[in-house]
């Protein structure tokens, strides 16, 4: 697969939304890493909002930075800390700007962003945003602030997330937060804390909020979003004892999915991201019982070589990963899937590599995110696991994994030539301004030329024509709806 795809994976995002009459601050707030960190940015956003900032695009402007950052790789660190130094010379220049770090890398740093780096003067974990008002009290007094306090209860159901997204079409819904899967390579339980679920009811009226503003595509997010899990008389802690949770009326994942489905059928529904060990075969059931949820998973496999996996604590095989792809193809025949894959894993041997090859070939996935191992402090794999397999073997093996995923994807790309496909524009292509750019539901991106009134947001049939390895090349056909 292209460079592209690891590069697009970790770009940092600034984003500006309509003033609020009576809001005097400035607010720069930027994202970078996971659709989740992009979500909560607009959690802040709307925090923020209510307690007097409004947002800009350029941090000329701002009175208060913010950046909402991710460790999953070292990469995505190091390019958070490179603009944080570039606001040095800003707050130079206006000694009353606060600068601060959410998400993610600010849980897993915590006082060393504070007393070592001295690049901010605000500190705040994922769990905190409801805290922010407070916190900003704490810098205006002079004071350095940081809350990192991890939650098992903190879902923000009850906020009205400020839509950051420009483009009015797509929109995401966080249903869980957290994740329990201790996979050794993985800094997430540590960063966001223990899984929890929100409320369904509460997700319900979002999506029928943002169906009745006008969005035309929604994307159920989690760290771990199969996981879902719901009890009638509320959440797990509410439940003293197993039995007492059995007789409950408990909503898992795939019935979450068919109510939300159904409670906005002109809606596409997305979700993201899933992990094999909890992906049950209702979702696909699911998926083919209803036309407005996309036919496309996202599902990380990481490895394709049992002993990696093992050492990675995933708690799935090679052999029962496949299974399930299969057996979901059958219940969608032209379901897409994308993949997760580490190159480089502690101890990882030629022949696992070559696993992971042959299991890429097995699947033919429509694209994925490829990356080389990096080992992140504080993880099971930092403490237990070596992190021995040479650079230039992580290197070569990384663009042997990327060059079989291009072929892959001219491949699946190539089935979808000389068909008609419903397309939902969801903006100009970027290449040509004549032209729009819009996804089907196998979210492979397509462009054609544009016609009358079609506008973002239209759901369109198009013929496509040709292909490149990452775009489909079409021609209107007829509006839709």
């Amino acid at each position: 697969m292209e460079q592209k795809y690891i590069e697009d994976h970790m770009q940092g995002t600034a984003t500006a939304l309509k003033e609020k009459t009576g809001n005097i601050k400035k607010l720069f707030l930027e994202s970078y890493g996971c659709q989740m960190n992009f979500s909560d940015s607009e959690i802040v956003a709307s925090i923020l909002s209510e307690n007097g900032y409004n947002t800009t695009q350029f941090p000329e402007e701002a009175d208060l930075i913010l950046l909402n950052t991710c460790s999953i790789r070292e990469k995505a660190e190091q390019t958070v800390r490179q603009r944080l130094s570039g606001f040095k010379q800003l707050k130079k220049n206006k000694p009353s700007l606060t600068v601060g770090v959410l998400g993610c890398m600010a849980e897993r740093l915590k006082e060393k962003f504070l007393e070592q780096e001295k690049l901010v003067d605000l500190v705040v974990g994922p769990d905190a945003y409801r805290s922010l008002p407070q916190l900003l009290e704490e810098t205006e007094a002079g004071r350095d602030a940081i809350n990192v306090i991890l939650s098992k209860e903190e879902t923000y159901a009850d906020i009205s997330p400020v839509r950051l997204s420009g483009n009015g079409v797509s929109a995401f819904v966080t249903i869980t937060r957290g994740c329990d899967n201790m996979c050794s390579f993985c800094v997430v339980p540590f960063t966001r804390g223990r899984e929890r679920s929100r409320d369904p009811h509460s997700i319900l009226e979002e999506c029928r909020e943002l169906a009745a503003a006008g969005y035309r595509e929604i994307t159920l997010l989690g760290q771990n979003v199969d996981s879902y899990l719901w009890y009638g008389g509320g959440p797990k802690k509410d439940f003293a004892k197993a039995s007492e949770m059995q007789q409950a009326t408990a909503i898992h994942f795939h019935s979450l999915l068919g109510m939300v489905a159904e409670a906005v059928p002109e809606v596409w529904i997305r979700f993201a991201t899933s992990n094999p060990q909890d992906m049950r075969i209702e979702v696909f059931e699911m998926m083919a019982r209803h036309e407005n949820i996309c036919n496309y998973v996202h599902l990380p496999v990481q490895s394709g070589s049992n002993r990696i996996l093992t050492l990675m604590n995933r708690q799935h095989t090679r052999e029962e990963y496949i299974q399930l792809l299969k057996y979901a193809k059958t219940l969608v025949p032209d379901i897409a899937f994308s993949q997760d894959m580490i190159a480089g894993f502690s101890t990882e041997t030629e022949a696992d590599h070559q696993d992971t090859l042959s299991l890429m070939r097995e699947i033919e996935y429509d694209y994925g995110y490829m990356f080389a191992y990096s080992i992140r402090p504080g993880t099971p794999a930092h403490k237990k696991l070596e992190d021995d397999v040479p650079f230039d073997d992580k290197k070569r093996r990384l663009a042997e994994i990327i060059a079989l995923q291009g072929e892959l994807s001219r491949i699946r790309m190539q089935t979808y030539v000389g068909k008609k496909h419903k397309v939902l524009i969801d903006g100009e292509s970027k290449k040509n301004k004549n032209q729009w750019r819009g996804r089907t539901t196998q979210n492979a991106v397509c462009v054609f030329d544009k016609f009358d009134d079609t506008r973002p947001g239209d759901f369109v049939e198009v013929f496509v024509k040709d292909c490149t390895q990452g775009t489909l090349l079409g021609e209107f056909v007829r509006h839709l709806y």
